[in-house]
């Protein structure tokens, strides 16, 4: 992969571009819902819900826990995820001040 030039962007833009890669694959999105339908720490049943296989599921969970947004309880020989409710709170945040401001904007077409 080629250099993204991410020292040229801000540490806002940078963090909101981080945040928003939780939402960017359909099985962070499927994991982010079972874990908001769940209400509690998932362990395990993740694979099985998701029918992928556990290297892809555990690939996904090392990304979302990368950016915060679920977090993760190693308990041998198994690890419970939820999620980080302070991150959630910043990506709605951010992404709600993002998609507010484009009120009033007329379009050049």
């Amino acid at each position: 992969m080629g250099l993204t030039k991410t020292e040229i962007f801000t540490d806002q833009q940078n963090r909101i571009a981080d945040l928003a890669k939780a939402f960017a694959h359909p099985a962070r999105v499927a994991i982010l819902q079972l874990l908001i339908a769940r209400k509690a720490c998932v362990c395990g049943d993740l694979v099985d819900e998701l029918e992928l296989a556990q290297a892809t599921v555990s690939q996904h969970l090392k990304e979302l826990k990368r950016i915060g947004i679920i977090q993760g309880e190693i308990n041998p020989p198994r690890v419970c995820y939820c999620i980080n409710p302070a991150v959630w709170e910043e990506a709605s945040q951010a992404f709600g001040k993002m998609l507010e401001s484009i009120n009033n904007v007329a379009c050049c077409n």
